[in-house]
């Protein structure tokens, strides 16, 4: 198993952010992290990247436990895409991008990283913006140009969060069918997303925080029941059946 969590509990100071923690992100799967904002999604991906230290339980990757993997190795094994990046200096995209192989290159980048590097653009369709400033981009852009950093790593375990947040629904599509692409050829996803009607259209595990504990369905329901998301974000929602799944529509006071 790429990637497991076992009992795992953090705080920031006094201030309890997690509790006993589960999960499993097995590889050739999209496994997808929900919530409210300010339910710990993105401080458990910044455990699994290394950034923050558990209070108490486990993580392991690939069967080793974190605390075992330098930077170089970790780095080579998890990829991790952050919410926010803020850009200093104007490199251009291909040398954002090249940064992502950080943990390949003892001197200078070789043939082969450059290669990876032109791949991972061409991959994400931003080959065209190679020697555009990365600072003169748009926050669209911006995410591709990031997401084509991490896939320059080659990892086993890829942490997306909030991936689509800066995108528009054409780029977003791309985004998540990118996503599902990755975990054909093996590599294990672990995502936050906020929209649950991606989320549940592209996933193929759920798992749904509330208030730092993990919340899972009750007997008889599905991670797409109305009663169960309500539940989750505080609000009313109906759900429509597509395919075998559902669509999530919030209740509004003209409905």
């Amino acid at each position: 198993m790429p990637l497991e969590i076992h009992n795992l509990s953090f705080s920031y100071g006094n201030t309890p952010v997690l509790h006993d923690i589960e999960l499993v992100a097995p590889a050739g799967e999209l496994t997808c992290l929900m919530g409210r904002n300010g339910s710990g999604k993105s401080t458990l991906l910044r455990l699994v990247a290394g950034f923050l230290r558990p209070s108490h339980g486990k993580i392991l990757v690939m069967g080793k436990s974190s605390d075992q993997l330098g930077t170089a190795k970790r780095a080579q094994k998890v990829g991790y895409l952050p919410q926010f990046h803020n850009p200093v200096f104007p490199f251009t995209v291909e040398e954002v991008v090249l940064t992502g192989r950080a943990a390949y290159i003892w001197t200078t980048p070789s043939r082969i990283d450059r290669a990876v590097v032109r791949e991972s653009m061409e991959r994400i369709g931003i080959l065209e913006l190679a020697n555009h400033p990365y600072t003169e981009l748009s926050g669209g852009e911006r995410q591709m140009v990031m997401l084509a950093r991490v896939l320059a790593q080659q990892p086993r375990i890829l942490l997306l969060d909030e991936p689509t947040s800066h995108l528009d629904l054409a780029n977003e599509t791309r985004l998540l069918r990118l996503a599902r692409e990755l975990t054909r050829e093996g590599i294990a996803i672990l995502a936050v997303l906020h929209n649950p009607n991606s989320a549940i259209a592209f996933a193929d595990r759920f798992y749904f925080l509330k208030k730092g504990i993990l919340c899972p369905p009750l007997e008889g329901q599905t991670y797409w029941d109305a009663s169960f998301l309500g539940n989750i974000y505080g609000i009313e929602v109906d759900t429509i059946p597509y395919g075998n799944r559902a669509m999530v529509v919030p209740r509004t006071e003209t409905i």
